[in-house]
């Protein structure tokens, strides 16, 4: 019993984990190559890892996708520290409206301009750090949603998750204020009726015992054994 509870916690906080890895913020250094606009077939695999087509627009099933194709630096241990190496990477750029994730994107038209106002070239490398949401799978064909476009001064830029760290301290509170909570509400309410299930428990194996005592003592009595 205790095996099966411990897998579904892990499961549960594995899932939970990659929930918050998917929807937090992260910012990556990289600069912009160029952007570009394609035509998707959705599919069900794909399709719940996209926000939806611009605000007041109808969403359909087929849709343009923006695209902003960089060249970005490598990171290790979730982007908190950078590599010497760079890699390619593309990220779509799509309002997220009122829905989830809450990031509340309206600007992806404008987010798009900006792109291309920073567009690097040869000689003359522009870097930006890019606020982003979401994986990168090829085989899906899933895109990082990208939110916002900061223009820096060059590559070695350090970028501290403010957003991210604020919100693992309240997460850490509200866990501990809750485990508080519920240990209150054991003690007070759960811990003194399993007490009382005890006490009748052993009241009524304390009444079962007397009772076979009595019938030993009765066979006894006419067996003489």
């Amino acid at each position: 019993m205790r095996y099966v509870r411990n897998t579904i916690v892990t499961i549960l906080v594995v899932a939970f984990a990659l929930l918050l890895y998917y929807v937090l913020p992260r910012h990556d250094v990289a600069r912009i190559t160029g952007t570009e606009i394609i035509r998707m077939d959705f599919s069900a695999l794909n399709r719940p890892f996209y926000a939806q087509t611009d605000s007041a627009n109808t969403d359909m099933p087929t849709r343009d996708v923006r695209l902003i194709n960089t060249v970005k630096k490598r990171t290790w241990f979730f982007g908190f520290f950078q590599r010497d190496s760079e890699r390619v990477f593309v990220y779509r750029n799509e309002d997220t409206g009122w829905i989830w994730p809450p990031y509340f994107k309206f600007d992806s038209s404008d987010l798009q301009a900006e792109a291309l106002a920073n567009v690097s070239s040869p000689g003359n490398e522009q870097w930006v750090v890019i606020t982003k949401y979401g994986w990168r799978n090829r085989f899906f064909t899933i895109y990082p949603n990208m939110i916002a476009i900061k223009p820096v001064e060059g590559p070695n830029v350090t970028v501290i998750p403010w957003f991210n760290i604020i919100f693992f301290i309240l997460l850490g509170a509200a866990i501990l204020f809750v485990r508080a909570m519920w240990r209150q509400f054991r003690e007070r309410a759960i811990d003194p009726r399993m007490q009382d299930g005890r006490d009748a428990w052993d009241k009524v194996d304390a009444y079962a015992d007397e009772r076979r005592g009595r019938v030993t003592r009765w066979w006894k009595s006419w067996t003489g054994k």
